[in-house]
C-alpha cells in the first residue's frame, strides 16, 4: 500500500532566494542571505560608554554563539568608546563583527567619530528616527554616504513604534482615495513595507550597493509580523532580518518569538534573527542567543550544540535526580562548545538522552548517541547507559552525574575527528 502522507519531511526545504550581504571584521566574514545559513545575532544592554562592561558582555554573547552583536551608539561618549571596545575584544581574541545602532544623531556621530565608523562592521538605520521634514532626506543621505565611504553594509530597520509620520500620512491619504479603503491595520502594514523598500531604493540611488542592504520591519504582534514579512518577502529580494520587537519577558517572550519566527522560517523567509527578550532582573543576556539557536536547531535548519532529550517527569519520577542530571549535562555541553566546535567538527550533531524511568527510558536512550535511563520511583537504583543503541554499562551510586559527563567526553573524543586547524 502506498502512503499518501505528504508532511514537511517529504520534500526539500525551500529557502526564499535573496541577495547576500557580507559583514566583515578582519578575517571573519558573516554572510546574511543567499544560500548562507540563517545568522543568529544579539544586542548588548550595557552602557556603551562603559568600555570594559560592554566588551565583557559582547564576549559572553559571542561565546554563547552570537554571530553578530549590536550595540547602541547614542551619544558622543558611546561613539568614542566603540574603538576601545573593539580593541578590548581583539585583546580577548573575540572577532565577532559589531553593529552600530543609530537613531536621531547617527549622521553626526559617524562624521565626528571616524574611528567609530571604521570599527563597526555594519550600521543599523531606523528611517523613522533620522530626522523630520527637510532634514530627514539630508540626514539619511549623510549616513548612507558614510556607509559608502567606509564600505559598510546597512540594515534599514523600520519599527512600527517609530514610523516615518510623513510617509504614514501619505499612505493614509492614498487610502482615503480608494473605492474600498483598507483597514487601519493594513495601512500600517503597507507603511512599514513601503518605508523599508523606498529607503532601500533611496540608499541604492545614493551609491550604496544593493548587496550591502538588509531590511527589517519590526512589530510586536505574532500575526502582524507574519503578515508583514510574507508581503515584504514578495516585494523585494534584500536579505531580511527577523525579530519580534519588544517580545517580552520569560516564557511569553520565548513563546511569542518562536511562534512568529518558526512560521516564517518554515516558509523560507528570514536570513538573520534576533530574539528580543526582556531580561529578568539579574538574568543572563545570553538567553536570547540560546533561544535563537534552539529555534533554528529544533527546526532542523542549523546545528549549534548537542541536543539533550529529557523526560518531562510524571508520578513515576518523584525524585529530582533526572531533572538535575538533565540540567547539569545540558550546561556541561554548552560550556564545552566554544572549545569543542573548533576541536571536534560535527559534535554539534550529537544527541544525548536523559530519561527518568523504565517506561520510555531504555527505548529513548537507544535512539540517542548516548542515553541514560535513571531509576523511577520504586525501581532498582541502577542507571543503564546506552551508546549508539547498545547498552554499554550501568551506573550506580552518588556520582552518576560526574561519571555520565566523563562518558560523554570520552564519546566525543573517540567519535569526532580532532581538527588539525
Amino acid at each position: 500500500m502506498t502512503s499518501s502522507f505528504s508532511g514537511i519531511a517529504s520534500g526539500p526545504f525551500v529557502r526564499r532566494l535573496s541577495r547576500s550581504a557580507k559583514i566583515v571584521y578582519g578575517s571573519r566574514q558573516v554572510i546574511v542571505g543567499g544560500s548562507a545559513p540563517v545568522v543568529v545575532q544579539s544586542m548588548t544592554n550595557t552602557d556603551t560608554a562603559d568600555v570594559i562592561g560592554t566588551a565583557i558582555q559582547i564576549k559572553e554573547l559571542a561565546r554563547a554563539g552570537s554571530e553578530l552583536v549590536r550595540l547602541t551608539v547614542n551619544n558622543a561618549e558611546a561613539a568614542a568608546a566603540v574603538p576601545a571596545i573593539r580593541a578590548q575584544l581583539d585583546n580577548m581574541g573575540i572577532d565577532v563583527p559589531l553593529v552600530g545602532d543609530f537613531h536621531y544623531n547617527g549622521h553626526t556621530l559617524l562624521k565626528d567619530f571616524p574611528d567609530c565608523a571604521r570599527a563597526l562592521s555594519k550600521y543599523r538605520i531606523n528611517p523613522g528616527n533620522v530626522g523630520q521634514g527637510a532634514k530627514r532626506d539630508t540626514q539619511f543621505a549623510q549616513m548612507i554616504e558614510m556607509a559608502c565611504f567606509y564600505d559598510k553594509p546597512v540594515r534599514i530597520g523600520v519599527n512600527w513604534g517609530s514610523l516615518d509620520q510623513a510617509l504614514l500620512a501619505r499612505i493614509m491619504d492614498e487610502n482615503a482615495q480608494r473605492a474600498e479603503p483598507w483597514s487601519a491595520q493594513t495601512v500600517m502594514y503597507e507603511a512599514l513595507i513601503t518605508s523599508a523598500i523606498e529607503n532601500a531604493q533611496r540608499a541604492e540611488e545614493l551609491g550604496l550597493a544593493g548587496d550591502k542592504i538588509i531590511l527589517s520591519c519590526k512589530v510586536s504582534g505574532v500575526q502582524d509580523l507574519i503578515a508583514v514579512y510574507r508581503e515584504l518577502a514578495q516585494r523585494c529580494d534584500y536579505p531580511l532580518h527577523l525579530g519580534l520587537t519588544e517580545a517580552g519577558m520569560g516564557s511569553k517572550g520565548i513563546v511569542a518569538s518562536t511562534a512568529a519566527l518558526s512560521v516564517l522560517l518554515q516558509e523560507g523567509i528570514g536570513d538573520t534573527i534576533r530574539i528580543s527578550l526582556t531580561p529578568e532582573p539579574g538574568g543572563d543576556r545570553c538567553k536570547e542567543v540560546v533561544v535563537g539557536q534552539e529555534i533554528l536547531q529544533t527546526m532542523g535548519l542549523r546545528k549549534f550544540t548537542p541536543m539533550v532529550i529529557a523526560c518531562p517527569g510524571c508520578g513515576r519520577t518523584t525524585s529530582t535526580v533526572f531533572q538535575e542530571l538533565a540540567d547539569s549535562i545540558q550546561t556541561f555541553l554548552r560550556d564545552q562548545m566554544p572549545v569543542w566546535k573548533k576541536q571536534y567538527p560535527g559534535v554539534e550533531s550529537m544527541n544525548v538522552a536523559v530519561m527518568g524511568c523504565i517506561v520510555n527510558g531504555p527505548g529513548e536512550s537507544k535512539h540517542a548517541n548516548i542515553g541514560i535511563s535513571l531509576p523511577g520511583t520504586g525501581e532498582s537504583p541502577a542507571a543503564p547507559v546506552f551508546i549508539d543503541g547498545a547498552k554499554a554499562l550501568t551506573l550506580r551510586g552518588d556520582n552518576i552525574s560526574e561519571e555520565f559527563q566523563a562518558i560523554v567526553l570520552d564519546y566525543v573524543k573517540s567519535h569526532y575527528t580532532p581538527s588539525t586547524v
